[in-house]
């Protein structure tokens, strides 16, 4: 990659990274839930009508919006909302890497070799100690939460993949149609309307404008500037080359929350970190790119092609 490349994709890795700590922000004043739909309901209207259909199959456009938008952010949401810091959060969603390997490999038949099953051996033990450390601290339900929301990344990650589209921004975009729905459904059910209109109508103050700017950046620099620059370079260069960059994601949530939100983990956390990011990296740099179903194992190889999944935290 040449050095300006570079430079695009660690500015993406900062603004994904600075994307928790707005998060952080606007759970200040807004309920969890009501806070997600918002989110993607806002950014819902510019794809309706300005976006073009990403030209793929409905389901697979459902999945990759149930999955990747709906669960993630009701498990990432409501776990930080009970307290979970947000540089871990950005730490325990890498767990989507190690979830995708083994649904790909349950429900679409895909090959996990030996590398990739010690890399997964060794994240699971990772998140397995940064929850030991926290269940200690705050009870093991918030840790689940963003497990439970690295499982819906996960989940999306295999109906985008299996969508096929040769126009993945318009896809990301289009996948915010689905999780307003179900995530404003749930929270009118769960946080309730008096919660809800309490957080609006107090949203309109000085106080409040945090929590405005956390939800703007998220929409914004999080979801179009990122995901647009991760999907211009991952048409550019091989999946490989690119992807490994996310890795350093969680190192910018941990110190940005360290130093803005004074949020410090503790040795046994940033030795989970430790394993889950190198057992991730380690089943992800294969020799072999990709998984390939079992029925095709017998087929000749091919030039890897250039992958360009939408990103988004």
């Amino acid at each position: 990659m040449p050095t300006r490349h570079i430079l695009l994709a660690l500015s993406v890795v900062t603004l994904w990274g600075l994307n928790f700590i707005a998060i952080h922000f606007s759970l200040e004043h807004f309920p969890p839930l009501f806070l997600a739909g918002l989110r993607f309901a806002i950014l819902a209207i510019p794809a309706l009508l300005f976006v073009p259909w990403p030209g793929v199959k409905v389901k697979y456009l459902l999945g990759y919006g149930l999955g990747f938008g709906t669960v993630q952010f009701f498990g990432l949401y409501l776990g930080m909302a009970a307290g979970f810091p947000a540089g871990l959060a950005s730490l325990v969603l890498q767990a989507s890497a190690p979830f995708t390997v083994l649904l790909g490999a349950l429900l679409l038949s895909e090959r996990i070799s030996g590398r990739r099953a010690v890399g997964i051996a060794v994240a699971v033990a990772g998140l397995v100690t940064v929850g030991l450390s926290r269940g200690s601290i705050d009870g093991w339900a918030p840790f689940l939460l963003v497990v439970l929301g690295a499982m819906g990344w996960a989940l999306g990650n295999l109906a985008s993949r299996q969508a096929q589209t040769d126009r993945p921004l318009a896809l990301v975009m289009w996948m915010t149609v689905v999780p307003p729905l179900p995530l404003l459904a749930v929270s009118l059910v769960v946080e309730g309307p008096g919660q809800i209109s309490s957080a609006v109508t107090s949203s309109f103050s000085l106080q409040a404008l945090p929590a405005w700017g956390g939800l703007v950046y998220t929409m914004v620099f999080g979801t179009v500037v990122g995901s647009g620059i991760w999907v211009w370079l991952m048409r550019r260069h091989p999946a490989g080359v690119v992807a490994p960059f996310s890795m350093l994601v969680p190192v910018v949530g941990i110190l940005a929350a360290w130093s803005i939100l004074g949020q410090i983990p503790t040795w046994w956390e940033l030795l989970g970190g430790v394993l889950v990011l190198s057992g991730v990296l380690w089943s992800s740099t294969q020799a072999r790119t990709g998984l390939l179903p079992k029925h095709q194992e017998a087929l000749p190889e091919r030039a890897p092609a250039r992958s360009s999944p939408g990103q988004d935290q």
